[in-house]
Parts: C-alpha cells; structure tokens; sequence
C-alpha cells in the first residue's frame, strides 16, 4: 500500500474506513492521496473479510467539518508551468480512482460534510450512499479556474433532470445539502451533530444481512429534509437553449435579478471554456461513465496544451485561471478570448480530437 500520512486507513470489524487528513489544504487532494485511495480500495475489494468501506474528512477540530475541496490546484499551477509529467500521472489516476469508486462492488459511504468540490465530487458521487449535512456545501467550480468539471463530471452532471447539469457545469453553483438531496446528489441528509455516532455505528452493522444499511439511515438520517428545495424550473428555461451565447442572451434579457446575477456569473468565466463544457456535458449524456471519462482526459490534456490555439503553460486558460484565483489572488483573469461572443467553432471543436489513438490512451482499459 502506498505509505501517504494524509490518507488514514484502517479496518474495525469488517469496514474499511478512509480519512482524508490535509485539514489546512481542506483535504485537496495530492498524487501520493489519489494513489493511497486506490490502493485501499483495491485491497479491500478483493477481501471477502471486508464488507463495506466508509470515507470522510478531517475539519480543522477534528474528524468532519471538511471533506475535499478538490484537487491541489497549486500543484496543477506548478507542474505545468515545470512540463511536469507529474500532472498528466495525476489526471490518469484520479479518473481511474473515480472509475473505481463508481464500479465499486460493495457499499461505498461518502460522508460528504462540509465542502465538497470538484475531486471531492469525484471521490463521493460514485458512493452507494452519499451523505450530506446541514453544513454541507457541493459543487462544481471549475469554470471559474478555466477548467471543465472533470472527474466523472460530465457523466453524474448530464444525468440530473432537465438543464440542471448545463447549469451546475457553466455557473459553478455551490448547493447546501437539501438541494443536493432535491436534485439527486445525495441519498441521506444526517445532522452535523450524529456524524461521529454514525460513523462509529458501521462496523456493528450486521454486515451478513440483506439490506444492512436499512436501520442505519433510518436512525441517522433527518426525515424532513426532502426534495422540495430543488429549485424547480428556475434554470431549465435559460439552460436548455441551443449555445452558451442564447443562454446569456435570455439571461441578460430576462431583467429579474436571479437572471442579471447569474448572467453576470457567466460573463466572469473563460469565455472559452463555457462552450467547451456546455459541448462536453450534452455528449456526455449518451455516454457511458468509461467513456466520458476517456473524454475528460482528452480535455484536460488539451487545458494544458492548448496546441490548436498555439498556447500552453502559462498562456493556457487553465494555468491562467489558477494564477488568478490561487497563486496571485487579484481575481482578474485574462482570458482569451475576452467575450463569448467571439469563441468560434474552431476554436472548440479541437478539445474533442483525442491526442492518443483508441489502443494508446491512458484510460483504454476502463470498462
């Protein structure tokens, strides 16, 4: 197994239980992380003695309180401006760890409290059961880096109901726990304050019987956090037009302020990328889950070689938006192009042409 002091694993009864544990990095997740998960779960798949497997965070205080914020972004920063092979490793093996979580064949339990965000996205969403707090924040963000919500993004993201998907995707909406419930992001909504029971309650589980989680979720679950705070329609009719260019358009013609807000959202991104993920999560509805994610490779590839647009490194939306966001911290970004009206077709299509052929491809063998 992969010796990685930020990767708890241990085993009580017949649970498998994994702690994220870079509490001041909010668990974003490192290579050596990605690798001691992966390790985990493989051994712990091919062990009849082991039943289940139940991942959470430390917070600041404690166990809980953070679960992941994504992957580390300053290593993303680092390793491309150094041509790090470093980077496309990371990329490979965290899709394959998200392939890995989705196929996985025996109860996966996501404690998902506190913030959840891209790569903690991507090691929740494939859970046989994802829970959620009061406290819990989801989403997608990385628009606003010049990047595209990959680990397995298009894949759960397309499949929410109606336009939610092109919303979540291109805006980077944060959602509190009920509307992660109400738009099927989540399974069980638990109080902050029952978390530590719950999680000591696994192992004494009666693991042999049918449906072994059945009184677990009745005793921890809050019953009166439902659906209803979805926020139904409110972006289907913006969200399911034809380009990114038609859904500003009503946006900034709508005149009520849910409309001018989230259009004004928009207009702060990577003009670019908007129309590569608005691309990437309608194809992606027709895939499977192997092949979306062999798409997201393909993408995240051309994020940091950008070679049909003659830009990579520094000059690349992705290692930009980080700049900005993460590194310098001035929240100007200078993307190019400058508006969404002139991204062209040509400019997007490239994304789509894998690198690699069929047979070579770093995920070829994902099923």
């Amino acid at each position: 197994m992969w010796d990685c002091p930020e990767i708890i694993a241990t085993v009580e009864g017949r649970v498998g239980l994994l702690t994220l544990n870079r509490p001041k990095a909010l668990n974003a997740l490192t290579l050596p992380m990605v690798r001691a998960l992966t390790s985990a779960l493989l051994r712990w798949r091919d062990d009849p003695a082991i039943a289940a497997v139940a991942i959470r965070g430390m917070g600041r205080d404690g166990p809980f309180g953070s679960f992941c914020a994504g992957g580390d972004i300053r290593f993303f920063h680092q390793a491309a401006l150094a041509g790090s092979p470093r980077l496309e490793d990371f990329f490979t093996e965290e899709y394959t760890l998200n392939h890995l979580i989705h196929r996985y064949p025996k109860p996966y339990l996501a404690f998902m409290d506190g913030i959840v965000m891209g790569g903690g996205m991507g090691i929740s969403q494939g859970a046989s059961t994802r829970i959620v707090t009061e406290r819990s924040k989801l989403g997608m963000p990385e628009t606003g880096i010049g990047l595209f919500p990959d680990v397995g993004g298009g894949y759960f993201l397309s499949r929410l109901p109606g336009s939610a998907g092109e919303w979540l995707a291109l805006t980077g909406q944060v959602l509190d726990g009920p509307q992660a419930l109400g738009l099927g992001l989540a399974d069980v909504c638990a109080s902050v304050d029952t978390l530590a029971s719950a999680w000591a309650a696994l192992p004494g589980l009666d693991w042999s019987s049918l449906k072994p989680l059945e009184p677990w979720i009745a005793t921890y679950s809050i019953a009166n956090y439902s659906a209803a705070t979805r926020p139904e329609g409110q972006f289907d009719p913006f969200f399911s037009r034809a380009t990114v260019f038609d859904i500003v358009q009503a946006l900034e013609s709508d005149g009520g302020d849910w409309a001018s807000q989230t259009a004004a959202t928009l207009r702060q991104r990577s003009p670019l990328m908007l129309h590569v993920v608005l691309e990437q999560i309608r194809r992606a509805r027709n895939l499977s889950l192997a092949d979306d994610l062999r798409l997201e490779r393909d993408l995240v590839r051309h994020c940091f070689f950008t070679e049909h647009l003659g830009r990579s490194g520094v000059s690349s939306e992705t290692v930009e938006g980080i700049r900005a966001l993460a590194v310098d911290k001035d929240h100007r970004p200078k993307w190019q192009p400058t508006r969404i009206e002139d991204v062209t077709p040509e400019m997007v299509a490239p994304f789509f042409a894998s690198p690699w052929p069929a047979q070579m491809h770093p995920l070829h063998d994902l099923v």
